[in-house]
């Protein structure tokens, strides 16, 4: 299901570079391969609607003199697309197909099935998630939705509010690694793109499910195509009682919200423009998550998206603007519905974005240019610096009286040099950040990928990236919290080496890659202090090494005489940190990563329209969480994360216009802790219909 997609490489031809302008990684086929390091390179795998026409063009300007035919791959960049066969990194790409097939309700639970993601869910259905990639945490990557970056400044434990239910998304593109040559500073170790659905036939669709634990979800969707327009509406509602309660007896995981997305777009042999505005709303019970001095944690937020985007057809220069505004407001309750016991916190940020980026084509081969300003705006009750002028909470007697204003502007240049069966790219990115006056820094990066035959291809990497502190990381100081307003921005350069096999049936990589990271930034308790205070801290040098494997085989074309099984998809992440253990600190994440995970998924055709598929995972984490406080010691009471699995299937009756289903997630039952001393829910069970009707 989470394939890593592989083209076939045999002659090189394109035909155009239009379709989805927004797409963050676009490659044809069944895998992503990722650009070669661009600002320009990333690209996406188009899993449906692939044309077979071929149009011819010779491209002697980029291969010196030599005329080669692409295969037809309908390509789009972020900044500038490249071949999939040119491209020296790799994305992981879940398709339409893989998410109808997922025993999943969010967008946070399907990337669970990805061995270089970790996912560490506080409640039900994606309530309160936090998602790193590569043993980095939840503030160091990139979220996009349709390419638009929706990063939260104050934190990133609420960047997966999406305003699209997982009913609405094509795929999910997950990029491995650095990527300030193309995000900029929150893009430490990747980037996640989620792609909603365009450009299908007028229809109409709806959904409803239940389950364990007082979960309920419903949504529609109606779409309408006229002539060069489109247009889609959709929403969604989820509640679900949550699986504990508080020392009290109330409620302390529960979960309710809405969702609401309009998306549409305009596209004609010239240009192609495309728009979206979302709304996100919800409410849950956070338990002990932020804070050991309640269980009856309470969190509201509301989060609103508007951008718009466009791309130019012809010429020999295609450019491709993007402007966007997001808003989120929170409030959090320690103490839920009781503000006398200690007030609510409430924060409201602001985020304005302008995205330019172009390339062309010229005889030394492409060369790909962007420029970004995104300016960050927080009013808050309790972050930030004060304000000379105040103001009002809507709904409150409260006002913001604290806040911060930052602007990030970031430059990037890349060259790429196309020959025959090499690809060499090299970038380089100056960024500067208005907040505590940094000076302009630069982040070069070179990428390098030899085809040695149609299946097989070898690539290697260099990039480096930065990161701005979150405004939590700066300024939460509270029951428990003291943050550090003097944090420097973390640092990383990154060494890759891969190779990649592809045939039809079989599709394969394996990769090897060192991370080194500069003032790393955590939460930590100091055992030797007056008081179990957690703060945040800059961590010296920490090196980091690891393994990335998968194999995908499709049994249809493997087995052809038999239907039963269809394919198998294994995948395996080992990672090791050499970072100093420091006698008496307790890290709250950057010692808390996976050093194992393994993945497979199986999928079956039962019977007809019967169809079965199984996930099982295995992850070992390193770290100590605190279960207790010895009074005698004054210390707190460590214990080390346990390794545990989980087997999660779906069993469906697929039909073109409905299909009917029931989930097991955790079918064994196994209450493991992934954060903390958050235990997570036994077995759930859940069953739905969903239906379409083409207009």
């Amino acid at each position: 299901m989470y394939k890593t997609i592989f083209n076939k490489r045999t002659s090189l031809k394109f035909k155009h570079f239009s379709n989805k302008g927004y797409s963050l990684f676009s490659v044809l086929g069944r895998e992503v391969i990722v650009g070669t390091l661009s600002v320009a390179t990333l690209t996406y795998a188009k899993a449906n609607g692939i044309s077979t026409e071929v149009s011819k063009i010779t491209t002697d300007s980029l291969y010196r003199g030599a005329a080669l035919e692409l295969d037809e791959v309908s390509v789009t960049a972020s900044r500038a697309p490249l071949a999939e066969s040119q491209q020296a990194r790799m994305v992981t790409v879940l398709s339409r197909e893989d998410i109808a097939q997922a025993p999943v309700q969010s967008i946070n639970d399907l990337l669970k099935y990805v061995a270089s993601v970790d996912v560490r869910q506080r409640g039900p259905v994606g309530a309160q998630t936090d998602v790193s990639i590569r043993g980095g945490n939840y503030e160091q990557i990139t979220i996009l939705l349709n390419g638009v970056n929706i990063n939260d400044p104050q934190t990133g434990h609420n960047a997966f509010d999406f305003p699209c239910d997982i009913a609405d998304i094509e795929r999910i593109e997950v990029l491995e690694g650095p990527a300030a040559h193309i995000y900029g500073t929150s893009s430490l170790l990747g980037a996640i793109n989620i792609v909603t659905k365009q450009h299908d036939s007028s229809s109409l669709s709806a959904y409803a499910e239940g389950g364990s634990y007082g979960y309920a979800k419903m949504g529609a969707r109606a779409k309408m195509n006229y002539l060069r327009w489109n247009h889609s509406f959709s929403g969604s509602y989820t509640r679900s009682d949550g699986y504990s309660r508080s020392k009290s007896g109330a409620l302390n995981m529960d979960y309710n919200g809405g969702k609401m997305f309009y998306q549409g777009g305009y596209d004609d042999a010239d240009i192609c423009v495309k728009w979206h505005a979302g709304l996100s709303t919800k409410g849950y019970g956070s338990n002990t998550f932020y804070s050991n001095y309640s269980d009856e944690q309470y969190e509201r937020t509301l989060k609103t998206y508007t951008a718009i985007q466009a791309e130019n057809k012809r010429g020999i220069f295609r450019f491709h603007p993007i402007i966007y505004w997001n808003r989120n407001m929170d409030r959090f309750e320690l103490f839920r519905n009781n503000p006398e016991a200690y007030p609510f916190n409430y924060h409201r940020t602001d985020v304005f974005g302008v995205n330019l980026n172009g390339y062309l084509d010229w005889k030394a081969g492409r060369t790909a240019f962007g420029a970004e300003m995104r300016e960050e705006d927080l009013v808050s009750g309790n972050l930030g610096e004060k304000l000379t002028r105040i103001h009002h909470i809507h709904g409150t007697d409260r006002n913001y009286t604290n806040g911060i204003n930052r602007t990030n502007v970031q430059f990037i240049l890349e060259h790429n040099i196309l020959l025959r069966n090499f690809t060499l790219s090299m970038g380089i990115t100056a960024v500067k950040n208005s907040w505590s006056e940094m000076n302009m820094r630069v982040y070069p990066a070179v990428e390098a990928c030899y085809r040695l035959n149609e299946n097989w291809k070898v690539y290697a990497s260099y990039n480096s990236s930065l990161r701005m502190p979150s405004v939590t990381e700066l300024y939460y100081n509270s029951k428990g919290y003291n943050a550090n307003r003097n944090l420097k921005p973390e640092e990383l350069s990154a060494l890759e080496f891969g190779t990649k096999y592809n045939s039809n049936p079989v599709q394969a990589s394996a990769n090897v890659f060192f991370n080194h990271y500069t003032n790393l930034i955590d939460w930590i308790i100091d055992e030797k202090a007056d008081s179990a205070v957690l703060t945040t801290t800059n961590f010296g040098k920490i090196n980091a090494i690891g393994v990335e494997a998968n194999i995908n085989l499709n049994f249809l074309e493997l087995l052809p005489n038999q239907h039963f099984l269809k394919k198998l998809t294994l995948q395996y992440a080992y990672l090791n940190q050499d970072q100093k253990q420091y006698d008496g600190i307790t890290s709250r994440y950057v010692l808390e990563y996976l050093r194992h995970k393994l993945v497979a998924n199986i999928q079956m055709n039962l019977w007809k329209s019967l169809h079965l598929g199984v996930n099982y995972r295995f992850q070992k984490r390193n770290g100590n969480y605190v279960i207790g406080y010895d009074e005698a010691t004054k210390t707190n009471l460590l214990k080390k994360y346990s390794p545990y699995s989980v087997v999660d299937a779906r069993l469906s009756w697929n039909r073109p216009n409905y299909s009917i289903y029931i989930e097991g997630n955790n079918i064994l039952s196994h209450r493991y802790v992934d954060f903390g001393r958050l235990q997570q829910p036994g077995f759930w069970f859940i069953a739905g219909a969903k239906i379409n009707i083409t207009l």
